[in-house]
């Protein structure tokens, strides 16, 4: 059987005790992995490795190309510039994958949801490209380029063809913005036509988008975004599924892919086992699936749908953290996930 090496990134506040509660059900689910643990944001500084992404952490990540991440802290307004920013542009993780399903015994206002967001990771206004042109003035530039659109609104048809999506849908604002996003809308009409026109293909101007995935989010099925469009309708979403904590993440790219919790570091309740692990366990799973048809592991495959399994059952039992109506700590939630594993 190989043994699948990946780095692990603990991350800052609750990032280490759902790591640890992950690791728990990876090993009890014997998945084929082997983790080398390196540090990133707040935590990195602490340790006085120089830097909020070290070095040490980009090489081990682009020697083994997968890393599993917890969330990592970044400051408001002020101090260091965000380590999930700066981690994805240097690796060029351009597609930004966040899976959104209704989980059983998780009840919200909507039912039968399951959709996906692909957002572009790289580029647009979180380029962080601002000038201070004079006192009161300051200028953010959204950057566009014809090949991060190209690329993935490929990735989305693909994507969509991969997992037998039937629809992709546009989210932009090309009547205002006619030259960015009208580059995004240019560039998935051709990927469409003819290569992916078996799929469904619209485009919502993204206000109104907001309005309709409200009103109706079985509507849609795969959505592709822009950079800052994608990381609204991503939180958005995942509201209508329980929130952050309940909505796994990943961001890939050519070479290397980081699968990680998109919810934050939440120092508050650090260490007080009152954390929830699961959406850190199913962005693991997430990698999994990824390590099975990149690497043509069927073991990895498995595991990941056992362990999926797993917590759908221990939620449906009632088997939850407080944050979504339970009364579980961080340690009795995975090992709940544990004792579920099947054969």
């Amino acid at each position: 059987m190989t043994i699948h090496q990946v780095v692990l990134i603990p991350g800052d506040g609750i990032g280490p005790e759902v790591s640890d509660a992950v690791l728990s059900v990876l090993e009890a689910a014997q998945a084929p992995l082997r983790f080398e643990t390196h540090h990133a944001g707040q935590t990195a500084l602490d340790l006085k490795l120089g830097d909020t992404l070290p070095e040490s952490t980009l090489a081990a990540i682009r020697q083994h190309h997968v890393a599993l991440k917890g969330p990592c802290t970044t400051p408001v307004g002020k101090g260091f510039s965000s380590v999930n920013v700066a981690l994805r542009r240097t690796l060029n993780l351009y597609a930004a994958v966040r899976p959104v399903r209704n989980l059983p015994g998780v009840k919200t206002r909507f039912e039968n949801v399951d959709l996906v967001i692909v957002r572009e990771n790289t580029e647009g206004l979180y380029s962080g490209i601002e000038n201070l042109i004079t006192d009161g003035v300051v200028v953010s530039m959204k950057v566009a380029t014809r090949v991060a659109c190209r690329r993935i609104a490929l990735w989305a048809f693909r994507y969509a063809t991969a997992r037998k999506r039937k629809k992709v849908s546009v989210f932009h604002k090309a009547n205002i913005m006619k030259m960015s996003d009208g580059m995004l809308l240019n560039e998935a009409r051709l990927a469409h036509d003819p290569e992916f026109s078996s799929i469904q293909y619209e485009e919502v101007i993204i206000d109104a988008a907001q309005m309709k995935l409200v009103q109706d989010p079985t509507k849609f099925d795969v959505i592709l975004c822009e950079n800052l469009y994608g990381d609204i309708t991503s939180d958005l979403c995942a509201g209508l599924v329980g929130g952050l904590g309940v909505t796994p993440g990943a961001n890939i790219g050519d070479d290397d892919a980081v699968f990680e919790a998109v919810h934050g570091s939440a120092p508050d309740i650090a260490g007080k086992n009152l954390a929830n692990p699961l959406a850190l366990l199913m962005s693991a799973t997430m990698m999994l699936k990824h390590l099975g048809e990149t690497r043509g592991d069927e073991t990895c495959m498995r595991a990941g749908e056992r362990i999926r399994r797993a917590y759908d059952k221990a939620l449906e039992d009632g088997e939850k953290t407080r944050d979504i109506g339970g009364k579980l700590g961080t340690t009795e939630f995975a090992r709940a996930v544990s004792e579920r594993l099947e054969a």
